[in-house]
């Protein structure tokens, strides 16, 4: 069904959300603390998440915003579970990014629905986001490309370089302009380092890898 990580470090809570979680046919990861909670992002890329926002160490609102300000996981939904419940916190957790808020204590029936609610909503949210130019299939979300029916396997890098290529079709982005982009610097001496992400990328795209198009001295673009 989905893949929940739940970031809540009481124990007895832990135990009775997994048992109702996985009762309903989902798979669910559980971690203590925020920290943590950021390692299992690349290594299970959940379909949700459930976050208190009282942890040790790193706190619930600080991760919620590095989840929304990070275009890999930027998409995930998630739901807020918290015994902080004035106004004034749902509204801050909601407005940096909450897809819901459930205070504490709370019915295991409510939260299921909760969940179920927010995924649906989610993966309708995620047909939108998906691209097709050239024969080429890109899931943004997923981070997943597809071409004839067989997904090419793609790098986080390559895949940001494509994906920022077909939806700037016939724009030309100068290797500064990518490095800028992709990976957060701007020196000429790197640009090396796009020449050869996007000889890679051609490569795997195959037959139609020949939709990158260099423009001699400037840069690249898709056409």
């Amino acid at each position: 069904m989905a893949r929940i990580l739940l970031v809540e470090d009481e124990t007895p809570l832990q135990e009775l959300v997994s048992f109702n979680v996985q009762n309903a046919g989902h798979t669910i990861i559980v971690t203590d603390n925020a920290n943590d909670a950021l390692m299992r992002l690349e290594e299970y890329l959940p379909d949700l998440i459930l976050l208190d926002i009282m942890l040790p160490g790193l706190k619930g609102d600080q991760f919620l915003r590095l989840v929304r300000s990070n275009s890999k996981y930027s998409g995930i939904p998630i739901i807020v579970v918290s015994a902080k419940n004035s106004e004034g916190d749902i509204v801050q957790m909601l407005e940096a990014g909450a897809d819901d808020y459930l205070t504490k204590p709370f019915s295991m029936k409510v939260l299921l629905a909760r969940i179920k609610v927010v995924l649906k909503r989610s993966r309708q949210d995620q047909l939108s986001e998906v691209i097709t130019y050239a024969d080429l299939t890109v899931d943004e979300v997923k981070h997943q490309v597809y071409f004839a029916d067989q997904e090419i396997i793609l790098t986080n890098k390559e895949f940001e370089l494509l994906l920022l290529l077909i939806k700037h079709p016939r724009r030309v982005f100068t290797r500064n302009q990518l490095l800028t982009t992709i990976w957060g610097y701007d020196t000429e001496v790197f640009t090396r380092t796009v020449d050869s992400h996007i000889s890679t990328l051609r490569k795997k795209l195959g037959v139609v890898g020949s939709v990158i198009k260099s423009v001699p001295k400037i840069g690249y673009k898709v056409e």
